[in-house]
């Protein structure tokens, strides 16, 4: 199985900075091709969310120069891998939060982490952004961390009356402004022409799930040039609709 990954951020229409961080990573392991991607969304309300974003992004990416090549040498544990992720997640939280103390600011960040296999995908979330798998229609991987989506599984709130909610965005839980951080951990089987997507929740609030398979299919993303192209005219349609947040999508297409 091979590969194409693209990754786009904007700032929006409104905001001074950008507080989303993202990346991506095509790797050769011993156990063939394998793409590692996260993408964290500071928050918004909080002062330097670009700076505890971008430090959850570091710690992962060191975590893939330094420890995935010792755990490819013989199969993946999906057991491993979360215990390793969560110890990331916790300390960041703690580091973030000691940060913020010295600073006299809060500052947290979402974060989906997501490495796919030749076989697997393995994926964490903590907070909103999303992780999906694009076939013939949209699948949602992650469930958001939310006090609406909360609302929603214990029935007390419909997804039509959650879409609307001016509480929709808060969080039950951040990286940095947590006592305590919960990561929920998804794992499955990564397919062949599919398209697998991460993006912050500034990217789905002004579009809908038709709109985004219409420009995400795997039909229609068959190059990297599309990807790109086709990730710009959605965000740029987020932004015509008055979209206020910072925008980003990981794409992975397999074949």
């Amino acid at each position: 199985m091979n590969f194409i990954v693209t990754a786009n951020t904007d700032i929006g229409t409104t905001k001074s900075t950008n507080q989303d961080s993202l990346s991506v990573k095509k790797l050769q392991t011993s156990q063939g091709a394998m793409v590692f991607a996260i993408l964290c969304d500071g928050m918004g309300g909080l002062a330097k969310g670009e700076v505890a974003s971008a430090n959850v992004i570091n710690a992962f990416n060191n975590w893939v120069q330094q420890e995935l090549p010792k755990l490819t040498v013989s199969e993946l544990s999906a057991q491993v891998i979360r215990s390793q992720w969560e110890e990331i997640i916790v300390t960041q939280n703690e580091t973030i939060k000691a940060y913020g103390a010295g600073q006299g600011v809060r500052l947290g960040t979402t974060a989906v982490i997501m490495l796919l296999t030749q076989t697997q995908y393995f994926i964490m979330n903590v907070g909103d952004s999303r992780a999906y798998e694009i076939r013939e229609g949209l699948n949602q991987i992650t469930n958001d961390q939310t006090f609406v989506a909360r609302e929603v599984a214990l029935g007390n709130m419909t997804p039509e009356q959650a879409l609307r909610d001016e509480r929709r965005s808060v969080l039950l839980q951040c990286i940095g402004a947590s006592e305590s951080v919960y990561p929920d951990m998804f794992t499955g089987e990564v397919k062949q022409n599919a398209c697998y997507m991460l993006c912050s929740d500034g990217f789905r609030h002004e579009i809908t799930e038709n709109e985004i398979y219409q420009m995400f299919s795997p039909a229609v993303l068959n190059s990297e040039d599309a990807m790109n192209q086709n990730t710009v005219s959605l965000i740029e349609l987020n932004k015509q609709r008055m979209e206020r947040d910072n925008i980003s999508v990981v794409l992975v297409r397999t074949y």
